[in-house]
Formats: C-alpha cells, structure tokens, sequence
C-alpha cells in the first residue's frame, strides 16, 4: 500500500501511440524505496497499470506472460490508481503494450542477456510460478553476485534464428523476425551488456525444414556480430533439448532430431564461445532419445504437454545447468 505513482510522457498523464511506435516514458523515481538492497525487496513484480480511452484497436501483446494480471470492467475509467482488488474482477495470464522497463542502475551493473525462443520464454512452465530456466539461472546469479548484476530475458515463443522462409505466409510468422534480425533491437543496443546466453535453433529445424549447417551458420554469423558490436562480450551458447516424438509442428521427426544432434555435437566441440550450457545432457532420456518423462509439463498447463517445452523440474534442472563461474570469466 501506498507504492502507487504516476507515469507521465512529457509531463503529460496521457499519451497517443500510433501503430509500430515506441514510446518512452519519463523517468520515475521509486522514492519509496529507502534501501535498494533490502533483501525483500529481491524478486518482487512491479505492477503497471494502464487505463485505454476508446477503442485500442489491436493489442501488442505478450500472450504467454504466465502471470496473472487483473482487469476493470468495460467503461469503468480509469483506475490504476486504486489499490483494492474490488475494481479488477477479470483476469488474464497474458501481458499488454509495455515491452520493457529500463531501469537506471550503477555503472558497475553487469547485463545479462538471455536470448531465445519459446524455452526461453519460459512456454510450460507454472502459471506465477516464475519458475522459467532464465528465472532460475537469475536467482542463483544474484545469490552469489547480489543486486550488481541484472538479467534480461529476450526469449520470443516460435522464434528461430534465420527466420521463416521467404514466401511463409504472415499467419505463420508468429515468432517475429528472425534472431539475426533483432540481434541489434534487443541486444547490441542495449546499455551494459557483459554476457549473452543463446539458445535457439529448434524452431528453424521443427517449422522451416532448415539443417543443422545452416543454424550453424547463422549462429556462427550472429557470435561474430555480437564479438565486433560489444568488444569483451561473452557469449555462452545452450545445447538443443529433445524434441523426438514431440507433438508440435515437424519438431518431432527423426530427421529434425538428427539435425538437433549434429548441432549439439558443433556447439560442444566448436571453439567460438566462451562457455556451452548443456541444456540437452540434463534433460535427454537415455533410452527414448525424448525429454525426460518427468520433464514434461501436466496439470500446470490443461494437458499432458507436447514433449517440446519442459515443465517447471525441467527449467529447474536448466537453470541450474548453466555454469556461473563462465558467465563472467571472474570466478
């Protein structure tokens, strides 16, 4: 109670964005916070509140936010500014328009970049359960490093590294441009970037056919634009989980699971990055070739899950698999 303040856009308490456009608020002071290393504060969400005036039109959204946000009912104005729960009868797990929150941190901060795509986002993991890999890795980060370090998760659910083949139809462009693409929007430009995590490629193999040379090329491209645009960056690189027999698009097929495979044996063995997280070793059933039984996720999501995306011991056992003394070379 009493943590509520005001956004404001050019000293304005309202703003028009127009469809495409980014708009950065005006900085805003937390004033509230007297210490900002007091340890109940560590992991606690930030609630923001919008109020829509008419029509929006469609919605830039974050489907798969897995956090329970609250909504008014239709016409009931604007009300951000109440903190009881009476005004907000409606609920969704999905996040609207805000895309990222900039924070003003010391200069010795370290930046974390997680990028990736939907097992990144965190897709079968529990519903407020902040129980994604990169939510697991961040919490052992920060147990051993304190509130000097930050990380950033940049995992975009169906993304893929080269991007949809020329020609996909816009209906199936559903994980946004490619990861070469937003490379520079959401990393390179990024102040205070020390390290990033990269673990993608499933996606190009499952939706556009693509082989195991080609994520390889792609990612080798993307490791040497992130070398030359951040000098001293590091950049560890995660292994491929199973996806054999999985239920969605062609990710399942012994083909993709061969080229997952070779792509794993390159990441390995190849001498382009500064450490490798070993997603597929902690989570491969040794028998089946498939992700581990338990791994997958159940009741938490309204199914049996499609053997593609693990569930919360399967992010657990991810998160912990990536090894911290790489992250910053400074153990």
């Amino acid at each position: 109670p009493g943590t509520n303040r005001a956004v404001t856009f050019d000293g304005q308490p309202s703003v028009t964005i127009e469809p495409g456009v980014h708009r950065l608020s005006d900085p805003l002071a937390l004033d509230f916070l007297k210490d900002p290393d007091d340890p109940l504060l560590a992991g606690r969400a930030l609630a923001v509140s919008f109020h829509i005036v008419d029509g929006s039109g469609p919605m830039t959204y974050h489907a798969k936010a897995l956090q329970t946000s609250y909504m008014s009912e239709r016409g009931g104005g604007s009300l951000g500014h109440l903190e009881d729960e009476a005004p907000f009868p409606f609920s969704t797990t999905s996040w609207f328009f805000l895309d990222a929150l900039d924070m003003n941190m010391p200069h010795e901060t370290r930046v974390v970049v997680v990028f990736g795509d939907s097992i990144s986002d965190g897709s079968g993991s529990t519903i407020n359960g902040h129980d994604r890999w990169p939510d697991v890795f961040s919490r052992r980060l920060h147990a051993r490093h304190g509130n000097s370090v930050s990380v950033v998760n940049q995992g975009i659910g169906g993304n893929q590294i080269l991007g949809p083949p020329e020609g996909t139809a816009p209906k199936d462009r559903l994980g946004g441009i490619s990861a070469l693409t937003r490379l520079e929007r959401d990393v390179i430009s990024m102040a205070g970037v020390s390290t990033v995590i990269w673990l993608e490629g499933i996606n190009d193999l499952g939706h556009a056919d693509a082989t195991a040379d080609a994520i390889i090329g792609g990612l080798s491209e993307g490791v040497a634009r992130l070398r030359a645009s951040l000098p001293g960056v590091r950049i560890i690189v995660g292994t491929l989980t199973p996806a054999l027999n999985a239920t969605t698009g062609g990710h399942g097929s012994p083909e993709v699971d061969a080229h997952r495979r070779a792509y794993n044996d390159f990441i390995r063995n190849a001498d382009l990055f500064d450490g490798v997280a070993d997603f597929d070793a902690v989570t491969f059933h040794q028998s089946t070739g498939e992700l581990l039984p338990h791994m997958r996720p159940g009741s938490s999501i309204g199914g049996p899950g499609d053997k593609l995306h693990p569930n919360r011991i399967g992010y657990q056992a991810m998160g912990a698999a990536v090894d911290l003394d790489r992250i910053f070379g400074d153990s």
